[in-house]
């Protein structure tokens, strides 16, 4: 990749991110090399892009002015690449993911190995978001394909991958532990920590539709954080089987007796119009597993 594009995509991922060592850890350089790209800009250009401070960077004005000028840029580079990729047959191009944190962990890691042996010179740009946002990302063009619960948009073309389900997930020697399942009156009242982000997900809609009403200490996008919180015995929460896969915290984990489910798939705007890339990842979702 041309030094110039590197920079380019150095800021534009820091600024997303909100810090040089995230950005650093998703474009796979040390934290030193994002910041001295990132300085590299702003001598070039003679401005300052990013106020530096403990708790992370934020725009400055002239950054704010600058960052859709070097997104049109990325943007561009990449729509190269894709062309370039079509005209060589997907020896080379960009492949641009929207996905939610379970199929990030669980999914994409068997298929993204599956393809690379047969495509190794195809690049990744993965953006880890809620459903509110992958969707968005989708429709913009931030990403040329999402993985998202069904239904999605009516407007996006879709491919059907599998049916996950929700659990409750307890801490050791909760009383609720010594149930089979969990009704859901059964958490009426119950320290609660709520998988949520930005607006009402399949849980708040399941809690609501059975009149319970939890009493909820924490509300975070992370299942992780709940799974930590869980373990230490903060409440209790619900979280969908596929995350809970080589689950590293000491947690019981139950069914519920009205069963919850979410059926996820990928989704793009035009199948027909995605890059030539996209379309052989395509082929290899039945990896997955």
């Amino acid at each position: 990749m041309d030094n110039g594009i590197q920079k380019y995509q150095a800021f534009i991922k820091t600024v997303e991110y909100g810090s040089f060592s995230k950005a650093a850890q998703v474009l796979g350089y040390a934290q030193s090399s994002v910041s001295k790209m990132i300085a590299d800009l702003e001598r070039e250009w003679k401005v300052t892009l990013l106020e530096r401070s403990r708790a992370g960077v934020e725009l400055t004005a002239d950054g704010i002015t600058m960052l859709p000028l070097a997104r049109n840029l990325w943007d561009s580079y990449r729509r190269i690449q894709d062309e370039v990729a079509n005209i060589n047959g997907v020896q080379t191009g960009w492949i641009r993911i929207g996905t939610f944190s379970s199929v990030a962990t669980h999914w994409l890691p068997n298929i993204i190995h599956a393809f690379q042996n047969d495509y190794p010179n195809i690049q990744y740009e993965m953006l880890l978001g809620d459903y509110a946002e992958i969707e968005q990302w989708i429709a913009e063009g931030r990403v040329e394909c999402g993985f998202l619960p069904f239904p999605t948009r009516s407007d996006f073309d879709t491919i059907p991958l599998a049916t996950d389900e929700y659990v409750v997930v307890l801490p050791k020697g909760h009383p609720l532990a010594k149930k089979k399942r969990i009704d859901p009156q059964d958490m009426d009242g119950q320290k609660f920590m709520l998988l949520e982000h930005g607006g009402k997900t399949e849980i708040s809609e399941y809690l609501e539709r059975y009149q319970v009403k939890p009493d909820i200490h924490f509300t975070t996008w992370e299942d992780y954080a709940i799974m930590s919180m869980v373990e230490i015995g903060l409440g209790i929460g619900i979280l969908p089987r596929l995350i809970l896969k080589r689950c590293p915290y000491q947690l019981e984990i139950r069914e519920l007796s009205r069963p919850l489910t979410r059926e996820i798939g990928l989704a793009m705007r035009d199948q027909r119009t995605v890059s030539a890339a996209v379309k052989q990842f395509i082929k290899y979702l039945g990896y997955r597993e």
